[in-house]
């Protein structure tokens, strides 16, 4: 994700000339132990949630157990030579989130424009990471160059996911009973949904659903890989999609961010309780697109670019990420009842 912060611009030249030094001095001064901290940290989280998922496919036991702790560190403390198990799941994950990062960087230093390295965050949770975004912190010159910036992510990282999707189910084993035994199910998108043939599965001829896969790690990386792909999609806000929404009808993108927010939290309730948060970090950051010089048209391949983004999150997206964590609709209904009569 590419977080654009609008510099601040004094009407007074002699302020407005200090503050853009600054700006400069800011910006060419890069804080690479934090960066290299933040990836080894992340390298490291990783790795212990990818060795625990690796331990698990091989001894044929769910994915994911909330039995166990959600972040295995102390089983993988006292056996450390397992963490080694989990470098295809880490690598995976990691060359994903960097190639989205660096698609962004690389293009916004081709525009001049200046742009912090990409910051990862660790995270002790099931996937042992929140992913990764960089900052911008000089005004972009035009709508082409947010366009480029915005659009350079997204299809950098799933140019490295789609390949490591395939190689995962192909790893990957047709064993329903155990790939539904685990205590944390996934949604998969459409494009798990065409590839599940691959997977290992020499009793079975006919169509069956990515459900009745027991993953391998590696697609389990992929799958993380295309939801934060999918997320940063969403046309609004500072999102790479709301970047694009921008960048294409700059008038439009208050509108569209407004009506993204009101259709996630129409969704929390039946589908996900995490879109909830998501409307909540549209509302906190998104509100406003910093402004944009505007650019002549921005021409069919930028256009066939932004056909591809949407064919993109089209195959990346799932409503229902992770089935099963839904409120019941007649605790939603229940609870709606007692908000109306507490406002009445």
């Amino acid at each position: 994700m590419a977080q654009y912060l609008e510099p601040a611009v004094s009407s007074s030249p002699e302020i407005s000339l200090r503050q853009a030094h600054e700006l400069a001095l800011a910006a060419s001064r890069p804080r690479y132990w934090l960066h290299g901290l933040l990836l080894m940290a992340t390298c490291f989280t990783t790795l212990v949630v990818g060795a625990q998922l690796q331990l698990n496919f091989l001894r044929n036991q769910p994915a994911f157990s909330l039995d166990e702790s959600l972040f295995p560190l102390v089983s993988m403390m006292r056996h450390p030579a397992q963490l080694v198990l989990g470098i295809p799941f880490a690598a995976t994950l990691m060359l994903i989130l960097l190639a989205h990062e660096l698609g962004h960087y690389i293009t916004a230093r081709r525009y001049g424009v200046q742009a912090s390295l990409p910051y990862f965050i660790p995270a002790p949770t099931l996937i042992g990471t929140l992913g990764a975004f960089i900052r911008i912190r000089s005004r972009i010159p035009s709508r082409h160059a947010l366009f480029d910036i915005g659009v350079a992510g997204p299809i950098a990282g799933f140019v490295v996911a789609l390949p490591a999707l395939v190689w995962g189910t192909l790893l990957s084993r047709w064993e329903p009973n155990l790939a539904r035994a685990s205590e944390l199910q996934l949604g998969y998108p459409q494009l798990f949904r065409l590839l599940a043939p691959l997977a290992q599965h020499s009793a079975v001829r006919a169509p069956f659903p990515a459900a009745d896969i027991y993953f391998h790690p590696v697609a389990i990386a992929a799958w993380v890989g295309m939801f934060a792909t999918a997320l940063n999609l969403l046309p609004g806000g500072q999102l790479d999609g709301g970047h694009l929404i921008y960048a294409l009808w700059p008038r439009a993108h208050k509108w569209i961010s407004r009506a993204l927010v009101v259709a996630l939290l129409g969704m929390s309730p039946f589908l996900w309780p995490g879109w909830l948060l998501w409307a909540g970090v549209l509302l906190s950051f998104g509100g406003r697109h910093p402004y944009v010089p505007p650019a002549e048209r921005l021409g069919r391949m930028r256009g066939a670019l932004a056909v591809l983004a949407l064919l993109i999150f089209l195959l990346s997206f799932t409503p229902v990420p992770f089935p099963g964590t839904a409120l019941d609709p007649g605790q939603v209904k229940h609870g709606a009842v007692r908000l109306l009569r507490f406002f009445r």
